[in-house]
């Protein structure tokens, strides 16, 4: 049981919910197009979630052997960094879920496409090897993107632009305008996440030299980005409520402003990068209840 609870804390559990905001969004505008299927829906949020997990576990090796995740390290004591994991145990694990993802891969491009789309079938599948790749190459080799300020970017492409407009071309087979603000919205608020993160641990990334953004700013301008990510965002979904306005159930997800607007105001105000931890999942809980408020909005129009 102990050993499970390893496992399952290195998977990062808490990181899961941001993963799939971009599909929730994406199979609810399939729904209110009328193009919605639940074995697609289902199977892509597992995909996502074995992206996301090898990703973590990627992370948490790279940066493991490396000798980023270390003792001045702020966040949640990594498992090669404890020790409790080897990194051949980890290495060994990360091969059996691109293994599983793969499958799931497959199962999903099969159950969207069928065997007389090939093109499209073979478009998923190569996006489905650079996903791969890019969940890799985060943290491990020595030209990991991670540690020379693309993390942000590859997050911005892969969590919103990927998630939204790939996951509604499953169900649809086709792209719609529609799509554009939602998948930036998503995609600048988890790139926030990310910039959060490296705000917090940007000493001992300097340290390490593992140059992120907030590394290559310094906290005082990675702030102003993490403002211009935020505003950005918050920007851009108060146009998609007036542009696409049906009913008040349009702009039901300008609830979720709330505590991201609270959420940019303490980041503000924090003197130590250590106090912005608490605030990783203050953010990402409130960008997947966006996606969930935004989706909601959709269905209901199309009711």
């Amino acid at each position: 049981m102990d050993r499970l609870k390893l496992w399952l804390s290195a998977f990062r559990l808490r990181t899961l919910p941001l993963s799939v905001s971009g599909i929730i969004v994406g199979g609810c505008i399939a729904y209110y197009n009328g193009y919605f299927n639940i074995t697609i829906f289902i199977l892509a949020i597992l995909v996502t979630l074995g992206f996301q997990i090898l990703s973590n576990l990627a992370n948490d090796y790279g940066d493991g052997v490396k000798g980023t995740d270390n003792e001045r390290r702020i966040g949640p004591e990594r498992a090669v960094q404890s020790g409790k994991i080897t990194a051949d145990e980890m290495f060994d694990a990360i091969k059996i879920n691109i293994l599983i993802v793969i499958f799931l891969v497959l199962s999903l491009i099969y159950t969207a496409f069928g065997s007389r789309n090939f093109l499209y079938s073979l478009l998923f599948f190569v996006l489905g090897g650079i996903s791969v790749y890019a969940a890799l190459k985060y943290t491990i080799g020595e030209s990991a993107y991670g540690y020379r300020s693309l993390g942000d970017l590859m997050v911005f492409l892969f969590f919103g632009i990927l998630s939204v407009m790939g996951s509604y071309f499953l169900f649809a087979r086709s792209l719609e305008h529609v799509l554009i603000f939602p998948a930036c919205i998503i995609g600048l608020l988890s790139a926030g996440v990310l910039n959060l993160n490296n705000m917090r641990d940007l000493d001992s990334d300097a340290e390490s030299n593992k140059i992120t953004v907030a590394v290559k700013f310094g906290l005082k301008k990675a702030k102003r980005y993490h403002a211009f990510l935020i505003i950005s965002a918050l920007v851009l979904g108060l146009a998609f409520g007036i542009l696409y306005y049906r009913s008040f159930a349009s702009i039901l997800f300008f609830i979720a402003f709330v505590p991201i607007i609270k959420h940019l105001q303490y980041v503000f105000n924090v003197k130590e990068p250590k106090l912005l931890d608490s605030q990783l999942k203050i953010l990402a809980l409130s960008t997947f209840f966006l996606s969930i408020l935004l989706g909601l909005g959709f269905i209901y129009n199309g009711m």
